[in-house]
C-alpha cells in the first residue's frame, strides 16, 4: 500500500518543476557520444529502418510517449479493443469485431490460441547502419517473467539479419492458469550490386502452452466480497490438471528479379512467393470429472474415456504465389499472378458414430486461384486495388480497394473496401476429440463479407467509420443444457448481420499534462444474438510528462480508465481454442484503473504500473469472460534497453 499511496502522489510533487518541451526525433542515434572534432560519419534515424512484407517502412524509436505505454505488453502493441485475460499469455476477449482481418483462403482455426502467434505479415525485415539490439522485460503475474530480444546487423550494406527471441513464464493467481510460450525468429534481407534482384525471409518457430482452469465453479463466491475467497487459489476451478499446447513453425521468402538491365521509366519484376507452415495442436485432461461442491460434473460432456484424455491434432500448409509486374514510372505498377494453395488438416484416425455418420481423419485443400494488382503513388495519392479468384472448383475471391491522400503532416485520409467470399476455418468442417460431442464433419457455405472503412487523421480528431455486413456467418454456439457443462458446436447463420463502428481518438496538451482519449462506439443490427459486442468502449488517460536532472531523466506519470457497457460477451473453450457465442451472462459496466510511472534515461525506458488498482474497493464484478474474472490489482515494472554499436 506504500508503493500506491507513492504513485498516487506522485504527480502532486512533480508539478513545481520545470516545463518539458515536446521530444522530438534525434536526427543522431549517437547524440550523446559524438565528438564535434571527430569527423566520423554519425549514423542518423533514417539508416533503421524495419520494412514489411508490403514494403512499409518504419524508423527506429526510442522515445517515450503515451503509445508506447499503451504498447509495453505481451503482445508489443496497442491492444485497445482486446480484453486480457487474468494472467499473461492467455487469450484475449474480442471487444472491437472491426480488428478481424479477412482472407478468402481457409485458415486452421483455433483463433483463441493465434492471439500471440506471429504470422506471417508480422515479421519486420530490417536494414539498419550499425547493429542494433533491443531488450525487453516486464514483470508478470505470480512467479515468472516476459522478455523479449532482438538483434539485427547488416554484416554488408546489402545484407541484413536479425535473430529475436520473446518467451513468457506466468504462474498467474488461480488455480491451473500457468502460461509459457517461445518465439523465435530469424529474418533476412537482401538486394544484389545493380538492385536487380531482392529477398526477404524469415524462418520462425513458436510454442504456446496454457494450462486451462474451465473457469470458476461458482461466482457468486468471486462475487459476495467474503475474506474467505481474498486468495483467489482458493475458488474452485472446473479443471485442476488439463492443458493445450500449440507449436508451429514457418519457412517464407518473399523475392523479385528485375528483367531489364537499368531501371529505367519502364520495367519489368518477375515475383515469387513461399510460405510453408507445419502446425501442432494437443488438449489434454488426465482427470475427465470435475468436482463442483460435492457434486461430480463433466464440463465438456460424456468421454470414450475415464482418465489421461489426450486429443491431438496437426496442420500443414504450403503456398506459392508467382506473378509478373510491369512498372510504368507514369502510370504505375501492374501485377498480374496465379497462386497455389495446399493445405492438410488432419488426425490419425477415423471416427464412425452411432448414427452411422463418418467423421473423417483429414480435410484436405488444393487451391488454385489468378489475380491481379494495381498499385498507385502520385504526389498526394497512393492507391492499391487488388483482385483475386478461385479457378479450380472451390468458390473463392477477394476484392480490395485502398486509397490513400496525404496532403500534409496535419492532414490524412485513408479509404479501404473489401468484398470477400471467403471459405470456413477447417475446425469448423472438421473435429475429432475423445469427448463425444466434440466430433463434427461439415459441409458450410462459404462466408460473405462487404467491409468499408474510412479514417481521418486531422488536428482536431483522428476518426475511424467501419461498416460491415456479413452474410453466412460462422461462429460457435455453447448447446449444452445445463450450466455446468460447457458444449459447443459450429453454426452458420442464415441471415444477414450489419456491423458499424466509430473510433475516435483526441490527445488535449495543457502545458505538462497530456489527455488522451480513444472512444468506440458500436451498433450490431441482427435478429438473433451472434455477433455480440458492447456498444461503448473507451480508454481516457490523464498523464504528466517533465524533464530532471538537467534533461537527463524524462519522466511521464498518469492514470488510465478503461471502460465498456454490459455486453453478452463471447466465452473461451480450450478444448477447440475458441470463444463461442452465451446469451446468459452480460459482463461490463465496470471501471478499470490504472496508475503508471514511465521514465526514460537516453535510450532505455522504464515502466512501472499499479494495474486495477481500483479492484479490492470497487467490487467483484470485473471479468474478461461470462466463467474468468479480470486480473486483480498487480504492481508491475519492466523495461525497454537499445543499444547501438
Amino acid at each position: 500500500m506504500r508503493i500506491l499511496f507513492f504513485l498516487c502522489l506522485l504527480p502532486s510533487l512533480l508539478f513545481a518543476q520545470q516545463k518539458p518541451k515536446e521530444e522530438a526525433p534525434r536526427k543522431s542515434l549517437r547524440t550523446e557520444e559524438a565528438d564535434p572534432k571527430d569527423s566520423t560519419k554519425i549514423a542518423t534515424v533514417d539508416m533503421y529502418r524495419f520494412i514489411s512484407i508490403d514494403r512499409d517502412t518504419t524508423y527506429i524509436d526510442t522515445s517515450l510517449t503515451i503509445q508506447k505505454e499503451y504498447s509495453h505488453n505481451y503482445l508489443r502493441r496497442d491492444t485497445f479493443g482486446l480484453l486480457a485475460f487474468s494472467n499473461e499469455g492467455q487469450p484475449y476477449n474480442t471487444l472491437q469485431y472491426s480488428l478481424n482481418d479477412f482472407s478468402p483462403y481457409p485458415s486452421m482455426g483455433l483463433k483463441g490460441k493465434h492471439f500471440s502467434f506471429i504470422e506471417a505479415g508480422q515479421v519486420r525485415y530490417a536494414s539498419v547502419a550499425t547493429p542494433v539490439t533491443e531488450l525487453f522485460f516486464k514483470s508478470i503475474i505470480g512467479k515468472g517473467q516476459l522478455v523479449d530480444s532482438y538483434f539485427s546487423l547488416n554484416i554488408h550494406p546489402r545484407l541484413n539479419f536479425s535473430l529475436a527471441y520473446k518467451g513468457i513464464r506466468s504462474e498467474g493467481k488461480y488455480i491451473n492458469q500457468f502460461a509459457n510460450s517461445g518465439h523465435f525468429r530469424f529474418t533476412g534481407s537482401y538486394s544484389s550490386k545493380n538492385g536487380r534482384y531482392i529477398a526477404n525471409g524469415h524462418f520462425v518457430s513458436q510454442d504456446i502452452l496454457n494450462e486451462e482452469n474451465g473457469g470458476i465453479t461458482t461466482i457468486s463466491d468471486f462475487e459476495s466480497n467474503d475474506p474467505n475467497f481474498s486468495v483467489k487459489q482458493s475458488l474452485e476451478v472446473y479443471l485442476t490438471d488439463a492443458e493445450t499446447f500449440l507449436k508451429g513453425k514457418r519457412l517464407f521468402v518473399d523475392h523479385s528479379f528485375q528483367v531489364n538491365p537499368k531501371k529505367g521509366a519502364n520495367n519489368l519484376y518477375i515475383n515469387h512467393q513461399f510460405n510453408y507452415e507445419n502446425k501442432f495442436f494437443e488438449y489434454k485432461q488426465p482427470t475427465v470429472a470435475s468436482t463442483v461442491g460435492t457434486t461430480t460434473v463433466y464440463r465438456f460432456g460424456d468421454a470414450f474415456v475415464t482418465s489421461d484424455l489426450k486429443d491431438q491434432l496437426r496442420y500443414n500448409k504450403m503456398y506459392n504465389k508467382v506473378g509478373a509486374t510491369y512498372e510504368n514510372t507514369t502510370l504505375g505498377k501492374f501485377q498480374f499472378f496465379v497462386d497455389d494453395f495446399r493445405s492438410n488438416f488432419y488426425y490419425y484416425k477415423i471416427y464412425v458414430q452411432e448414427n452411422g455418420n463418418v467423421i473423417p481423419a483429414s480435410l484436405t485443400r488444393s487451391i488454385n486461384s489468378a489475380g491481379g494488382q494495381y498499385d498507385y503513388q502520385k504526389n498526394k495519392w497512393t492507391g492499391k486495388f487488388l483482385y483475386t479468384r478461385s479457378i479450380t472448383n472451390q468458390s473463392l475471391s477477394n476484392l480490395e480497394a485502398k486509397m490513400k491522400l496525404d496532403l500534409n503532416d496535419d492532414f490524412q485520409f485513408d479509404f479501404q473496401y473489401q468484398n470477400t467470399n471467403k471459405l470456413a476455418a477447417d475446425n469448423y468442417n472438421l473435429f475429432q476429440s475423445s469427448f463425444v460431442n466434440y466430433n463434427w464433419s461439415n459441409s458450410f457455405k462459404n462466408e460473405k463479407i462487404n467491409r468499408l472503412a474510412a479514417t481521418a487523421v486531422t488536428p482536431w480528431v483522428n476518426g475511424t467509420l467501419t461498416v460491415l455486413t456479413l452474410d453466412d456467418h460462422l461462429y460457435f454456439k455453447d448447446v449444452a443444457t445445463t450450466a455446468s457443462q460447457q458444449i459447443i458446436a459450429p453454426e452458420q447463420y442464415g441471415k444477414t448481420i450489419s456491423y458499424v463502428s466509430l473510433k475516435l481518438n483526441k490527445e488535449f496538451k495543457f502545458g505538462k499534462f497530456g489527455f488522451d482519449n480513444t472512444v468506440l462506439y458500436q451498433k450490431v443490427n441482427q435478429e438473433d444474438l451472434v455477433l455480440n459486442v458492447p456498444e461503448l468502449v473507451t480508454r481516457n488517460t490523464l498523464y504528466y510528462t517533465n524533464y530532471f536532472f538537467k534533461k537527463a531523466l524524462f519522466l511521464q506519470t498518469g492514470i488510465s480508465l478503461n471502460y465498456f457497457t454490459k455486453y453478452y460477451a463471447n466465452d473461451y473453450n480450450g478444448v477447440v481454442g475458441e470463444f463461442f457465442v452465451q446469451n446468459q451472462k452480460q459482463i461490463g459496466n465496470y471501471p478499470n484503473l490504472d496508475i503508471f510511472v514511465n521514465a526514460k534515461i537516453q535510450r532505455t525506458r522504464i515502466f512501472i504500473k499499479a494495474e486495477h488498482f481500483n479492484s479490492s474497493f470497487s467490487g467483484n464484478n470485473y471479468y474478461s469472460s461470462p466463467s474468468t474474472p479480470f486480473r486483480d490489482m498487480a504492481i508491475r515494472f519492466g523495461l525497454i534497453w537499445n543499444f547501438f554499436n
